[in-house]
């Protein structure tokens, strides 16, 4: 396969503004590297936060910025130091914050960092589980250790993370509740969803006792009333509320960000203190290994991909406008090449 020097790019050239195709030179992969022709990239909240300068108090990054953050290829050539990855493999990932952008015609990534996608699965389908099943994953298992017989609130049943968040949580052995509106319950059903909360009519905080673990999606009044739920020693896990001193340490961030986390953390914190739980606050990291998991797991119809729809590369703009407008059913993929 002859690979051109130049490839097509989506990128923004400054915070809150507008992302376009570019033309920009093709990677090329360092020794612990892959080099892949992307073929399928999942969207994500996190694309646009990022776009719109709300993630740098927790990552940095070097602009132009090409968007994406998870995808599904055709590997095209390997660093010398890999091993067990060959010219022709079909793999996917959820690249570090270093190698993001997989909004690409090619991109590089370290091998360690991908896993090869299961037979039966296309390349759409394949891209619509890396970030999101990763995230899903490290909360459930990683973090909250999550066991048999005990009950898990997931928010937002229906969305990317949702989806797949239930299917695992139930393969755990977990009694799971969700909330979502009336017309996804049935679907919610189906992927395993024990009990499903109308959000429009129901406060889950009002119906809802006694949880080991709350899986937070959506910050804001849902994560402060979360605690309300739990039993003493249960805990919350965000995605999407406010970064604790911790993660800064673990991140190394430095003494700074560990001070204003703390800072801002702190009225969780104290909330849940009061309640006798825990709030903790996830940044999901790359994991082949644990992405080879999630593969064995789809392998033998223990997980499913649920995907929304498929754009075409032209309509990248278009998708991201789809999924910033919200009420999403799984996961949208833009398809960069066939």
């Amino acid at each position: 396969m002859e690979i051109s020097t130049k490839m097509q790019a989506y990128q923004f050239k400054s915070y809150q503004g507008p992302a376009a195709f570019a033309t920009v030179a093709t990677p090329q992969p360092a020794a612990d590297e892959l080099l892949v022709a992307v073929m399928a990239v999942g969207l994500n909240p996190v694309d646009y936060k990022i776009q719109a300068g709300k993630m740098k108090p927790l990552m940095k990054a070097k602009l132009p910025l090409t968007m994406g953050n998870e995808f599904a290829g055709t590997v095209v050539a390997v660093g010398k130091q890999v091993t067990g990855i060959a010219v022709g493999d079909r793999v996917y990932g959820r690249p570090d914050h270093q190698h993001a952008g997989t909004l690409a015609e090619y991109l590089t990534v370290p091998a360690t960092q991908v896993a090869k996608i299961p037979e039966k699965l296309s390349f759409t389908e394949a891209a619509a589980l890396p970030l999101t099943g990763l995230t899903s994953y490290q909360v459930l298992h990683d973090v909250a250790n999550l066991q048999p017989q005990e009950r898990v609130l997931i928010q937002a049943g229906a969305g990317g993370i949702g989806v797949l968040a239930i299917q695992m949580a139930k393969r755990m052995g977990a009694f799971v509740a969700t909330t979502a509106s009336a017309e996804n319950a049935d679907f919610l059903r189906q992927l395993g969803a024990d009990q499903v909360i109308d959000y429009r009519k129901t406060d889950f905080s009002q119906v809802l006792h006694d949880y080991d673990l709350v899986f937070d999606t959506l910050g804001g009044r849902a994560l402060q009333d979360s605690f309300q739920i739990l039993r003493p020693g249960g805990q919350v896990i965000s995605i999407s509320g406010v970064p604790t001193a911790a993660l800064a340490e673990s991140q190394q961030l430095g003494i700074l960000k560990e001070l204003m986390f703390a800072a801002a953390s702190y009225p969780l914190q104290r909330r849940a203190r009061a309640k006798q739980t825990k709030y903790q606050f996830l940044l999901m990291h790359p994991s082949g290994s644990q992405l080879k998991i999630i593969s064995d797991w789809v392998t033998h119809d223990e997980l499913h991909p649920v995907i929304a729809k498929v754009f075409p590369w032209e309509e990248t703009g278009a998708a991201y406008d789809q999924l910033k407008a919200g009420h999403v059913r799984g996961k949208l993929i833009v398809q960069v090449q066939k």
